[in-house]
C-alpha cells in the first residue's frame, strides 16, 4: 500500500518551517509512514533547484530522494485572483489550485511560463492575476498530462466553494473547462461524508492532504492506493485518481472534519463561534461587537447541499480519521510517549491506524482511547472557526466515548455562551444523521 500526501509547501512559503526541505521532508515521511510525497512549492527558482539537485527518476513520474528512499511527484500550490461576474453579481475571487507535473521539463515549461505573469521568488505558493479558465488551456497545452485538482475545497477566503470569494459549483468557476477537473480537495474543515451531501460533487474524486507547513504534520491528512512501490508511476497514480479506481484508490485519511480551522462560524476576535442554526438566527453577525461572522465550512456546505446528513454514493471512496500522534501527546503532556510508540510500532501511520488498542494502553491509556475513539468514530471535538484549530476534548473509556470538561478560553458573555450550547443542542439530531450513515457505511 502507499500512502501519498501531495499537498505540502516547502520553507520557501511564508509562515512555513525553515525544516521543509527535501532532505528534511524525506526522513520525515519515513517517520510518519508516508511512501510518496508531492515536492510542493516546485515553481520557486531555489527550491527548484533544490528539487532537481536532490531527487533523481525512480519511475516515470516519480522521483527518488537516495538518503531516506522517500518517493516524491511534482506538485506546487497556485493561487489565482481574478474579477468574475455571476448572476449579474461581479467580485473578485480567490482560488487556490493543486497543479502535478510529470517531470522536470514540463515543470521547467510551466515555471517559464509562470515568469512571464507573475514573481516566483516572491513566495513559494505564486500568485497570478487570471482566471481559472484561461489558467487551464495554457496549463494543459503545455501538456496533457498536467492535473489540476481545487485545493481546500470549501476554506472560506481561497476555496473554490468558500463562503468569502468562491463560488457555487465547479462549473461557475472553470466553464467549459470544468470537463478537466476529475478531483477535489476535501480540505482539514471537511471530510468526505459533508462532501456527499452536494450531488454535483459525485463525478469528481475526493482527494485529502495536509497542505502541511511543518514537518509534523505531514501525513495528517492523505491519501492510500493499493500500487506496488516499486513499480508505481505518475500516469498509475493520475489515472487511478481520475477514474476512481476503488480497486486501487483505497480509502482517504482525514482529520475529524472539526478538526479544522474553518469548520464552525465564528469570530475569533471574540472568541466567539456557533453551528449554522444559530449563526443564521444570529443573521451572521457576532453578538459580542455586531461585526461579521466569517461563514465556516459546515455552514457553506449546509447552503449548498442536496442531500440529507449522512448520505453515501454507491461509488464512495471509504475514509478513515486520525489525529497526529504529536497533538495527542501534547494533550496530554505526555510527549516521551510518542518516542515510545514510534520505536514499538515502526511509524506513526502504524500506531494510528494498525496497532492494537491493547497495546497502546500498555504505554498510555488516554493516546490508547483517543486512538480508539477515531477508529469507531466516536470521537468529541471542539470545532475550529474563523483560523482557529479544533481542540481533543475527549480522554475517553470504552470506546473513547467520555466527554473530558474543558475550560473556555475566550471571554465571551454569559449569555453568548448559552446561546453557543443551545446552537449544538440543536444540531445533535443532524449529527446522529451523520454518525448513522457513517457506521453503516464503515
Amino acid at each position: 500500500m502507499i500512502l501519498a500526501d501531495f499537498h505540502l509547501h516547502s520553507k520557501y512559503s511564508r509562515a512555513t518551517s525553515p525544516m521543509m526541505n527535501v532532505i528534511d521532508l524525506g526522513k520525515a515521511a519515513k517517520e510518519k509512514g508516508i511512501n510518496l510525497l508531492g515536492t510542493g512549492d516546485f515553481t520557486h527558482p531555489m527550491y527548484f533547484a533544490e528539487l532537481k539537485k536532490n531527487l533523481t527518476k525512480f519511475n516515470e513520474g516519480i522521483f527518488i530522494e537516495e538518503k531516506s528512499g522517500t518517493k516524491f511527484i511534482l506538485t506546487t500550490e497556485i493561487c489565482l485572483i481574478f474579477s468574475k461576474e455571476i448572476n449579474k453579481v461581479k467580485k473578485v475571487r480567490k482560488v487556490h489550485l493543486l497543479v502535478f507535473a510529470k517531470n522536470f521539463e514540463i515543470a521547467e515549461q510551466i515555471n517559464d511560463w509562470f515568469s512571464e505573469v507573475g514573481n516566483l521568488k516572491a513566495d513559494g505558493r505564486p500568485i497570478f492575476g487570471m482566471n481559472a479558465i484561461d489558467f487551464t488551456e495554457k496549463f494543459l497545452e503545455i501538456s496533457k498530462e498536467n492535473f489540476i485538482v481545487p485545493a481546500h475545497l470549501w476554506t472560506p477566503w481561497f476555496g473554490i466553494l468558500g463562503s468569502k470569494s468562491g463560488f457555487d459549483s465547479i462549473e461557475e468557476c472553470f466553464e467549459d473547462k470544468s470537463k478537466e477537473i476529475y478531483a477535489v480537495e476535501t480540505g482539514l474543515s471537511s471530510d468526505p461524508l459533508m462532501n456527499w451531501r452536494i450531488s454535483e460533487l459525485d463525478k469528481y474524486a475526493l482527494i485529502s492532504n495536509s497542505d502541511s507547513h511543518s514537518l509534523h504534520n505531514l501525513g495528517r491528512e492523505c491519501n492510500a492506493f493499493n500500487f506496488d512501490e516499486e513499480k508505481v508511476n505518475y500516469q498509475d497514480i493520475i489515472n487511478t485518481i481520475k477514474f476512481k479506481d476503488k480497486e486501487k484508490f483505497l480509502f482517504t485519511i482525514e482529520v475529524p472534519p472539526e478538526f479544522g480551522k474553518y469548520h464552525y462560524t465564528g469570530h475569533r476576535n471574540c472568541n466567539f463561534s456557533c453551528p449554522p442554526k444559530e449563526a443564521i438566527n444570529l443573521h451572521n453577525i457576532c453578538p459580542v461587537c455586531n461585526n461579521p461572522l466569517t461563514i465556516g465550512v459546515e455552514q457553506r456546505v449546509e447552503e449548498l447541499a442536496d442531500r440529507k446528513s449522512g448520505f453515501i454514493p454507491k461509488d464512495a471512496i471509504p475514509f478513515k480519521n486520525i489525529i497526529p500522534l504529536w497533538e495527542i501527546c501534547g494533550k496530554f503532556k505526555v510527549k516521551d510517549k510518542e518516542k515510545i510508540l514510534l520505536g514499538k510500532f515502526n511509524n506513526e501511520m502504524n500506531v494510528l491506524l494498525n496497532a492494537e488498542i491493547d497495546e497502546i494502553k500498555n504505554i498510555d491509556e488516554n493516546i490508547a482511547n483517543i486512538i480508539g475513539a477515531l477508529r469507531n468514530n466516536k470521537h468529541i471535538i471542539k470545532p475550529g472557526y474563523d483560523g482557529v484549530y479544533g481542540e481533543i476534548l475527549i480522554e475517553g473509556s470504552e470506546g473513547g466515548n467520555k466527554a473530558q470538561g474543558c475550560k473556555e478560553k475566550g471571554k465571551e458573555k454569559e449569555k453568548d455562551k448559552e446561546k453557543n450550547n443551545k446552537g449544538k443542542k440543536k444540531e445533535k439530531n443532524k449529527g446522529k444523521e451523520r454518525q448513522k450513515g457513517l457506521d453503516e457505511f464503515l
